[in-house]
């Protein structure tokens, strides 16, 4: 549906700032056409494709912008009624996702290109000289969010500093795995920002949505760091359970309760089991109980020739010497006499 037909969709948008215009000549170089977002240290200029066009004016908007910011997060619709180039300059303080309405878009940064359609999205940090070639009777949407809650997030879940750039992927597919939750929440993102009482007036509501915003970001747009945040996600361990893991190897010996493991991890308790249960599937005494086993069977095999088993087992809290022998049976497939037997043999 071309432009032309659709005047009340800027006209419905009574909680964001509209500028509207009929004259090319306000798109050229920074005029209020070319308004900045709220909050960033960039501007965009507008330009059409077609110079027959330059000298012309019109009964209908050929150009229409609106805009809305709330905490961290900026939402604009954008309509061109003809192919526009789109420059932008200033500070990359932003990532922007736009979701196509009507048309398409081209999307021109570091020497890349990638179109934006019904079917695909695109991901960009405005800034970094980025520029966008919109088709005629194009129709977006943009969810802007700052970088800096991006990367803070995505520092939290991989729990360390990030050592190279967060950079996106430009082109997103909306049908491959968890990007169709995340267009999900850009549309809602966008529905409330519409609603003189929706989410952008309400800081709690607003605190939420963006956490669970930036966590479909992180988890559903491919990015530099997607490989390792995935590797933490299906199996390898965040610090917290590395930090526990090796305090308890060093102190396996040692009288420890769960909050002495959990401040050596730096985590609370509950945080602690949380993780635990995630990524080892057991809790942290159960854990705990693993490892003292490991290091039983490791010293006996090593001293093998002069070891009482049931002195070792002792001292790693066994004091149960039926149970500890089941357990360790259960754990390595034989007796912790076997053990040794085949350490001394070797």
């Amino acid at each position: 549906m071309p432009l032309t037909a659709l005047p009340t969709h800027f006209d419905r948008l009574t909680t964001f700032s509209v500028v509207r215009t009929n004259d090319p000549a306000e798109l050229d170089g920074r005029s209020r056409v070319s308004n900045r977002l709220a909050g960033s240290g960039r501007a965009y200029r507008y330009q059409l494709r077609d110079r027959s066009l330059w000298r012309m004016r019109f009964n209908e908007p050929i150009f229409s912008l609106a805009t809305r910011s709330a905490g961290a997060i900026v939402a604009s619709h954008g309509g061109s009624r003809f192919a526009t180039e789109v420059s932008i300059e200033g500070d990359g303080d932003f990532f922007c996702f736009a979701t196509l309405l009507h048309g398409d878009v081209t999307l021109i940064g570091q020497g890349q290109a990638a179109t934006g359609t019904a079917s695909r999205g695109l991901v960009f940090r405005p800034g970094q000289d980025t520029r966008l070639v919109t088709s005629d009777d194009s129709l977006r949407t943009n969810v802007f969010i700052k970088v800096a809650e991006v990367e803070q997030a995505l520092e939290h879940m991989l729990d360390a500093r990030l050592r190279k750039p967060l950079e996106f992927r430009p082109s997103l597919a909306w049908s491959d795995g968890l990007a169709g939750s995340l267009k999900f929440q850009l549309d809602l993102v966008m529905r409330e920002f519409e609603r003189p009482d929706g989410i952008a007036d309400n800081v709690v509501a607003l605190a939420s949505t963006t956490d669970l915003l930036v966590a479909l970001i992180l988890r559903g747009a491919p990015h530099s760091h997607s490989e390792h945040l995935h590797l933490g996600a299906d199996g390898a361990a965040p610090a917290y359970v590395q930090r526990a893991e090796e305090f308890m190897r060093v102190h396996g010996a040692e009288p420890l309760r769960i909050p002495d493991i959990a401040a050596a991890a730096g985590c609370s308790v509950r945080t602690l089991g949380a993780v635990f249960k995630r990524f080892r599937g057991r809790t942290p005494l159960a854990a705990l109980h693993a490892i003292r086993l490991e290091q039983v069977h490791a010293e006996l095999c090593r001293d093998a020739a002069d070891t009482q088993v049931g002195a070792v087992a002792r001292r790693y809290g066994f004091t149960n010497a039926s149970r500890f022998a089941s357990a360790f049976r259960r754990r390595f497939g034989e007796t912790p006499l076997d053990a040794m037997r085949r350490a001394s043999r070797a």
